[in-house]
C-alpha cells in the first residue's frame, strides 16, 4: 500500500499538518490559528491544551482530507515553535500555567542580573547561547517559582519540563514519553551541545531540578507511538526538530556555508558551520543543526524576533491593512525620503540582544500613508537579513553562493527582490515552500528506515524562481547606512 508520511508543525500562530507521499509531494494540509494572550506588556502565552487540540485536530484533518487510512501513515515527523516553555503534571499530563512564549521578555531583569555577575562568559562557551528572556531556562524558573508547589513537586518528580516538541510526544504517547531532541535541548540554556548532555553547573544555575527534565535523543529514530485512540491506531514518532533546524534539512542544507532564513512571525537564518561548534565574534548563536546516528552538525544562527509578526501588527494593531496578502501591491517604488521602521516589539534580537528595546519609527512626514509603512515593514525584515549574513561572513570567513528563504513572507515576490538588492546575493525560493514541514517528514522517514537519510527523501529540492540583484551597489549602501542609523538611534533611547 501507498506509504505517507503525517507532518506536524506546530507554530507561534498557527498549528499545522502536513501529509506527505513518498515522493515528497504533499497530498493535503490542515491548520489553525493558534491565540496570542497578552497578560501583561512584555508578556506573551499560549493556552497549552488549545496547542494539543489544534494540532490533534489538523493532523485528523490532514489525514482525512488525503483520503488516507490511517495504517497508512508510517509514520509522525514534528517540528516545532522553539523556546516556548511548558510545566505539567507527569501523572495526568496537566498544564501548570500558560506556555511562555519565546518572545515573552518577563524574565528580563534576571537575565541582566546573570549578566552583572559574569555568568555569560562560561555559559555561552557550553551552550553556544546568550543569557537572553528568549531562551526557556529563566522561563522554566519562573513557573517554578511562581506556581504554587510547583518546585516541590518538581524536586519530588512529579513534574516536567519541556518544550512544544516535548509536550506533544508526551501526549501523543498517552504519557509514557517524556523526551526531546537534541535541537529543542540546545535552545535551553541548560544543555552542553560539545558533551550533548544536560549541565549540572547550568541546572544549579538557573535553579532547575533534573528531575523535570526530558531524554534527549537523535533528530530522526524511534521517540514513541501516537496511541491507537487518537488515529484508530498507533503510528510511530520517527522525527523531531526545532522548526528552524527542520527547515534547514527541508532546504537541504547539509553542506558547510550553505544558509536558509525562514520568514514567518519571527525570522530565523542558520549557517551550516560542520562538525565544530564555533563560537560567534557578532554574538550570533551557535546551536545544533541537527543530530544523526549519534553525530552532531553545528550552525551558526541568527534570530530575528518580529518580520511576519510587524504585518500582522499593521493588520491587526493599525488596521491600515485587511489582509498580507495585499503587501505586495502596496510597496511600489520607494519614496526620496526612506521610512526606517524598526520593529523591535519584543527587543532586538541579533547580532544586538537588547530586551528592553521597543519600537520606532524615524522618517516620518505629514504624507506618510499606509503604503509607506507597509513597504517600511517589508524592508526592514530585509535590513535586518543583510545584518545576520554580514556577521554569519565575518564569524565563517565563509560566502554562500546564496541564500535559500521559506516561510509565509517568502511568497512575497517585491520583498524577496528587494532582499536580493539588500544583500547583493541571489535569493532562491524553492518549488515547495513548507520547508519546516519538509524537514520534519525527511527525518521521520529517515527514523522510519524509508530512506538512509533525511536528504534522500523525495526527489529532492527544486528551484521555483532566483531572485538576483538589480539594485546599484551605492544605493544600496545609502539605504542600508539609513536602517543603522535608525538602529543605533534606538539603542541610544534605549539605553539611556
Amino acid at each position: 500500500m501507498p506509504r505517507h508520511i503525517l507532518a506536524i508543525d506546530q507554530g507561534t500562530t498557527s498549528s499545522r499538518a502536513l501529509l506527505f507521499d513518498e515522493s515528497g509531494r504533499v497530498t493535503a494540509m490542515a491548520q489553525k490559528e493558534l491565540r496570542q494572550y497578552f497578560p501583561q506588556d512584555g508578556w506573551v502565552e499560549h493556552d497549552p491544551e488549545e496547542i494539543w487540540r489544534d494540532t490533534l485536530a489538523v493532523a485528523r484533518e490532514a489525514v482525512a482530507k488525503a483520503g488516507v487510512a490511517p495504517r497508512n501513515v508510517t509514520a509522525i515527523g514534528i517540528a516545532n515553535q522553539r523556546e516556548t516553555t511548558l510545566l505539567w503534571e507527569r501523572a495526568t499530563g496537566k498544564p501548570l500555567y500558560r506556555a511562555i512564549v519565546w518572545q515573552d521578555r518577563r524574565t528580563a531583569d534576571l537575565c541582566r542580573d546573570l549578566q552583572r555577575h559574569g555568568a555569560e562568559a562560561a555559559l555561552r562557551e557550553k551552550t553556544g547561547l546568550l543569557i537572553d528572556p528568549y531562551f526557556a531556562a529563566t522561563k522554566v524558573g519562573w513557573l517554578l517559582d511562581h506556581v504554587t508547589d510547583a518546585r516541590t513537586q518538581a524536586e519530588r518528580g512529579e513534574l516536567c519540563f519541556g518544550t512544544v516538541d516535548s509536550y506533544l510526544l508526551f501526549r501523543l504517547s498517552g504519557g509514557t514519553v517524556h523526551a526531546t531532541d537534541a535541537t529543542n535541548a540546545a535552545r535551553t540554556l541548560l544543555f552542553d551541545i560539545r558533551r550533548q548532555e544536560w549541565d549540572d553547573e547550568l541546572l544549579k544555575l538557573f535553579r532547575v531540578p533534573r528531575a523535570v527534565l526530558p531524554e534527549v535523543r537523535d533528530n530522526a529514530g524511534d521517540f514513541a507511538s501516537a496511541t491507537g485512540q487518537l488515529f484508530g491506531i498507533g503510528i510511530p514518532i520517527t522525527g523531531m526538530a526545532g522548526d528552524q533546524q527542520a527547515a534547514m534539512v527541508g532546504q537541504r542544507c547539509f553542506a558547510p556555508g550553505m544558509i536558509k532564513s525562514t520568514y514567518g512571525t519571527g525570522c530565523f537564518a542558520l549557517m551550516n558551520i560542520g562538525a565544530e561548534a564555533r563560537l560567534s565574534r557578532h554574538r550570533l548563536l551557535t546551536t545544533v543543526a541537527y543530530r544523526l546516528a549519534g553525530s552532531t552538525t553545528y550552525a551558526l544562527e541568527g534570530s530575528i524576533f518580529v518580520a511576519g509578526a510587524a504585518i500582522q501588527w499593521l493588520r491587526d494593531g493599525l488596521r491600515v491593512i485587511e489582509d498580507a496578502s495585499v503587501t505586495p501591491s502596496l510597496a511600489p517604488e520607494r519614496d526620496a525620503t526612506p521610512l526606517y521602521l524598526v520593529p523591535a516589539f519584543t527587543g532586538l534580537g541579533a547580532p544586538h540582544w537588547i530586551p528592553e528595546a521597543r519600537g520606532a519609527i524615524f522618517g516620518l512626514m505629514r504624507d506618510t500613508d499606509a503604503r509607506a509603512l507597509v513597504r517600511s515593514a517589508l524592508e526592514a525584515v530585509c535590513y535586518q537579513t543583510r545584518d545576520l549574513l554580514d556577521a554569519f561572513g565575518d564569524d565563517s570567513e565563509m560566502r554562500p553562493n546564496a541564500l535559500r528563504v521559506d516561510g509565509g513572507m517568502a511568497r512575497n515576490d517585491w520583498m524577496l527582490q528587494f532582499l536580493a538588492d539588500m544583500l547583493g546575493l541571489p535569493v532562491e525560493r524553492p518549488v515547495l515552500n513548507e520547508a519546516t514541514a519538509f524537514g520534519a517528514a525527511s527525518l521521520a522517514a529517515a527514523g522510519a528506515g524509508l530512506c538512509e537519510m533525511p536528504g534522500d527523501f523525495g526527489t529532492g529540492w527544486k528551484l521555483e524562481r532566483r531572485f538576483s540583484p538589480a539594485m546599484e551597489r551605492q544605493r544600496r549602501d545609502e539605504l542600508y547606512a539609513g536602517w543603522q542609523r535608525a538602529v543605533e538611534a534606538l539603542k541610544r533611547y534605549t539605553l539611556a
